[in-house]
């Protein structure tokens, strides 16, 4: 079969997004040893280089008061998911734990998710409500698989979708474009950079 070129429709770039801290959730997608790290089971290229990017909002998060979620990609064995990607982030293992660079501190909410999506089978939208959020940055690695359908997952419960493209990885550069379009287009999302959020106060 013939490659085929295909352009990516053209999607806005915010170049500042001012959030309220108190109702703004940053929410860091999978990123673990075996998705980020040397020796992982499914390293995902470029995903170390959105380390710097998630840094830089993680203690703009922290220090500002925001509510800081991370979701892990958990599986324990014989997950059917692995007749798909072969096995990963086995509960338990090093694969599995949230980076060293971005661990989660005493407090921030951890969700471990059994299939891509960040709400389904959590209760990630029951602890968003009560603290009253109505806005989630989110960043981390797959694109088109965990962060899209978390990001989808959260647009269609009416949350405000911010992505800060640099702070995303993906399988391949079709896979980061198509889904920072298909959230802008569908979801009605904003796209920027990490260092246009703005913290309003």
């Amino acid at each position: 079969m013939e490659n085929r070129v295909v352009e990516v429709p053209e999607y806005e770039i915010s170049q500042r997004v001012e959030v309220d801290p108190r109702r703004t959730a940053l929410l860091i997608v999978d990123m673990q040893n075996d998705f980020v790290k040397e020796g992982g089971r499914l390293v995902v290229p470029g995903a170390k280089l959105t380390i710097p990017p998630l840094q830089h909002l993680l203690e703009q998060a922290r220090r500002t008061g925001m509510t800081v979620a991370f979701t892990q990609d958990s599986h324990l064995p014989g997950d059917p998911e692995f007749a798909l990607f072969g096995e990963h982030c086995l509960v338990g293992s090093w694969g599995w734990e949230v980076i060293e660079e971005l661990a989660p501190q005493p407090g921030e909410l951890v969700y471990h998710k059994r299939r891509y999506d960040g709400f389904y089978g959590t209760s990630l939208e029951h602890d968003l409500r009560v603290r009253g959020i109505d806005t989630l940055i989110i960043g981390g690695t797959v694109a088109n698989i965990c962060v899209l359908h978390t990001a989808g997952s959260a647009a269609l419960r009416w949350f405000r979708v911010v992505l800060p493209r640099d702070a995303i990885s993906a399988l391949t550069e079709f896979d980061l474009e198509s889904t920072l379009r298909q959230v802008h287009f569908l979801y009605r999302g904003t796209i920027t950079g990490s260092g246009c959020i703005a913290v309003k106060g």
